[in-house]
């Protein structure tokens, strides 16, 4: 078993917070494991029909264990009603460290009718960071971009394509099915791989009605359960609402750079295929680092220029360009940005930079950083504020 220090470091930090965590993240990321390496936590595999039963009586379950008792509920989404055996816990037993996992965000189906605000803390478990590739011996990004961020699918010498298949059916079977009830499977399957293909690019939901056989409200539906089971990330654009901008066009990315390669029949990465899925892993990045989406959208004005990701904070956005080569980087979509949103925190992240540098060009100052630097450069601005 592979320990992944920063995860259980962020889990340690939500329990002095909150007695109930909720560690989320998409299917086979790794939630079990790292919830079975937390030294003193019984582990309860809500998918055993007796586990169900002991926890039919959750008062008398949590009324019996030691006051200092810490416990797992893996895939809480079985039980019959898991937001309620949550709250009970919170609220009546704050003395038991529960920490559940789930494949979507706590209250996306109907299967949780509270999401118990304020009453746990969310760690959202990503595919696999920067951090993570030290963890697992092998820190080669390129791997990385080819194999994704699943350890089960790093691991493996070849992805082998009958593995992502199985993936997409349990994915299917066991988050989709139960939890949305959706029908017409070959539809919604051919719409996750038509996201996995295209993944980048400007969603338009009327472009996927066709392909899928299904209506544009559906498509919408569709996408809005894989943003909730972490199977694709919607980024929005940031504007002030001027006509020059984009203004309301998402860009959807898929969760993982190994599934974008299958889905593009890619089995060698080719240079020209690298800066693209190099833009994943850095929103990656940010997802672990920031541990929400919310705040993370992009920029492009009508006429052409661009910045791949804007942190949209009050009255200062962070620019952020993501480039395989740093020598590749061109200022000028920066530089139309900050002509309309003037800011001082301009990032390139680089996978060819070994340690963080600044140039300017003209007025606009540029920090490039690699991977391993963005948390860093990120506490410094957060220190500049305070």
């Amino acid at each position: 078993m592979v320990r992944r220090p920063i995860w259980e470091q962020k889990l340690r930090s939500a329990f002095r917070r909150r007695s109930v965590v909720w560690l989320m993240g998409v299917r086979r990321v790794g939630k079990t494991v790292l919830a079975r390496s937390l030294g003193g936590f019984e582990y309860l595999d809500c998918e055993l029909p007796r586990v169900r039963r002991m926890l039919d009586d959750v008062e008398g379950f949590l009324g019996g264990l030691d006051r200092r008792a810490a416990i797992v509920l893996d895939e809480v989404h079985r039980l019959q009603d898991p937001a309620t055996v949550l709250k009970i816990a919170a609220d009546h037993f704050p003395h038991v460290r529960v920490l559940a996992t789930g494949s979507s965000t706590l209250g996306a189906s109907a299967r949780f009718r509270d999401t118990l605000a304020g009453r746990k803390v969310e760690v959202w478990l990503t595919p696999m960071c920067r951090a993570d590739l030290d963890a697992f011996g092998n820190p080669d990004l390129a791997h990385r971009l080819l194999h994704g961020g699943l350890p089960e699918f790093f691991l493996a010498k070849r992805v082998p394509e009958a593995a992502v298949q199985e993936w997409m059916d349990a994915f299917w079977a066991k988050d989709v099915l139960e939890l949305f009830r959706l029908e017409r499977r070959a539809s919604f399957q051919r719409f996750a791989e038509l996201v996995f293909a295209e993944s980048g690019s400007i969603f338009e939901a009327t472009r996927f009605a066709r392909p899928c056989e299904v209506s544009r409200q559906t498509i919408t539906n569709y996408l809005s359960v894989l943003e909730a089971t972490f199977v694709a990330h919607v980024v929005r654009p940031f504007s002030s609402g001027g006509t020059a901008e984009i203004i309301s066009a998402p860009r959807v990315y898929a969760f993982d750079t190994g599934f974008i390669c299958q889905h593009r029949g890619w089995r060698e990465l080719r240079r020209e295929d690298l800066g693209a899925l190099y833009e994943h892993l850095v929103l990656n990045e940010l997802h672990a680092i920031l541990g929400s989406r919310g705040s993370i959208r992009y920029w492009r004005a009508k006429a052409g220029p661009e910045v791949d990701f804007i942190l949209d904070r009050p009255g200062r956005p962070v620019a952020i360009e993501c480039k395989w080569s740093a020598g590749s980087f061109d200022p000028g979509g920066m530089q139309a940005f900050r002509r309309r949103y003037p800011g001082r925190i301009n990032l390139v992240v680089a996978a060819d930079v070994d340690r963080p540098f600044e140039r300017r060009y003209g007025m606009l100052r540029v920090r490039f950083v690699a991977l391993d630097h963005i948390a860093g450069s990120l506490s410094r601005i957060r220190r500049a504020r305070g």
